[in-house]
């Protein structure tokens, strides 16, 4: 890394030294990415996921700073005990200065072959997960007029793509609710940043749903040829230490936000054709 890239980052990182941060999703991929990085700035961190053995091992990995780092299970699913575990992690240091909105599960599937359990599902975990541990922890930030909401949404939160209309449903549904929720909270000192990832290689595309409800269990071809999760992670607290309200992070497949933008016409007549597998 160039030196002065290198000193960038180094201030980015010192703007989350002993801040609280929690992390959803925590156990693999792209948060298992940002559990690294802000436990080497010294953040002091809880991390969620539904698999405890594998949020002890990337715990364990953190060896610079593993004292401060709780290990607090969550199934974004089970919506009725959000608010106990939202109040289990204020518990451990009375606030969060930051939430990561990074658990989700993807999908590979036609509409027309996807039952109406596995949308359900989509939005229950996607959507709704990150709304009620949202309303769950927003009395405390309000109360400390402090906090920052990070959302990992997606491209196809900003347009859809083939295979994943519940997935992306379920994206889009997040930018309506925090574009909202923004303005709303901004005289409290609340900020929203919304990170839409491109393809980053992670195991994501495994767990993808297919019509059924059953696991992919594969990698597709263009997220195998992703950026790394290392990479993302930089890029995306480089963005949240700057408070940006949206970005986009990936190779070219980001240009294809722009060109729904702007050649719409085009847009429609590319999609179709585009392998997103």
């Amino acid at each position: 890394m160039p030196m002065a890239l290198h000193l960038n980052y180094l201030l980015t990182m010192k703007k989350f030294k002993d801040k609280v941060v929690w992390i959803t999703g925590a156990s693999s991929g792209i948060g298992e990415a940002l559990v690294y990085a802000l436990s080497d700035a010294g953040a002091k961190l809880i991390i969620s996921a539904r698999n405890q053995d594998e949020l002890y091992r990337v715990k364990m990995n953190c060896t610079k700073n593993i004292i401060n780092i709780h290990v607090l299970t969550l199934d974004l699913a089970q919506h009725d005990a959000i608010q106990q575990k939202t109040e289990a992690a204020l518990n451990i240091y009375g606030y969060v200065d930051f939430i990561f909105h990074n658990g989700g599960i993807s999908q590979r599937a036609k509409a027309v072959d996807t039952s109406w359990e596995v949308d359900k599902q989509l939005m229950d975990v996607n959507y709704f997960g990150a709304i009620y541990l949202t309303k769950a922890i927003l009395p405390n930030m309000i109360a400390r007029q402090s906090g920052h909401i990070v959302v990992v949404s997606s491209l196809v939160g900003k347009f859809g793509t083939p295979l994943r209309s519940g997935y992306s449903a379920s994206k889009h549904a997040l930018h309506g609710f925090f574009d909202s929720f923004r303005a709303e909270v901004f005289e409290d000192n609340i900020h929203v940043t919304i990170i839409c990832p491109g393809f980053i290689k992670t195991n994501l595309t495994y767990s993808a749903l297919l019509g059924d409800g059953s696991k992919q269990n594969k990698m597709d071809k263009a997220q195998e040829q992703g950026m790394l999760p290392e990479t993302f992670a930089k890029k995306a607290l480089n963005a949240v230490s700057k408070k940006k309200l949206e970005v986009y992070i990936g190779k070219k497949e980001t240009l294809v936000v722009q060109i729904k933008r702007f050649l719409p016409g085009y847009f429609a007549k590319f999609i179709r054709k585009v392998k997103v597998t």
